[in-house]
């Protein structure tokens, strides 16, 4: 009995038109390129916050770098799920991240929250960006970075709680 040749069929990365990807890509690497260096820079003054408020915002910084890295990852495996690549190297998030730079060194409680909360508005800045642009591209992606806006929303007024006297 003559054994029949099973023809595999080919399967394409993509889940979407190829420009439907690359359109959803142009939006969302710049949104996980500005959450690695929040995540980055948020680490740093981690390690170097000093003051009053040592410990509730030593702490509140890990959880905004690891909401920071969730939802990076979240982006970012959007953008590869339908069939697109992105660049977040190091070298490439340093290059073309539109966060302010942390200051160097030891940082007062009151400093290191001002300043990370400046990295949140710019990194909430692309966020929203991607919001409105994505809109008439692909939901499902638009709704991807309603929900990363709504992480840092909160972790931004947890932060910037610590500064409010009134």
């Amino acid at each position: 009995m003559p054994t029949q040749k099973k023809t595999q069929k080919s399967v394409s990365m993509l889940s979407v038109a190829r420009e439907v990807a690359d359109a959803v890509a142009a939006q969302l690497t710049p949104v996980v390129i500005d959450l690695m260096a929040l995540a980055t820079d948020g680490k740093q003054a981690h390690w170097h916050v000093r003051g009053h408020a040592f410990q509730d915002v030593h702490e509140l910084l890990d959880v905004v770098v690891a909401n920071a890295r969730t939802n990076a990852d979240l982006a970012a495996e959007r953008i590869i799920a339908l069939g697109a690549s992105l660049d977040a190297r190091s070298g490439t998030v340093g290059g073309r991240k539109t966060t302010p730079d942390l200051a160097e060194g030891f940082l007062s409680a009151d400093a290191a929250i001002s300043e990370v909360v400046a990295i949140m508005d710019a990194t909430l800045v692309t966020v929203r960006k991607a919001v409105t642009e994505l809109e008439e591209i692909d939901p499902v992606s638009q709704d991807t970075a309603i929900q990363i806006a709504a992480s840092l929303d909160k972790d931004r007024w947890f932060l910037a709680a610590h500064l409010q006297t009134e």
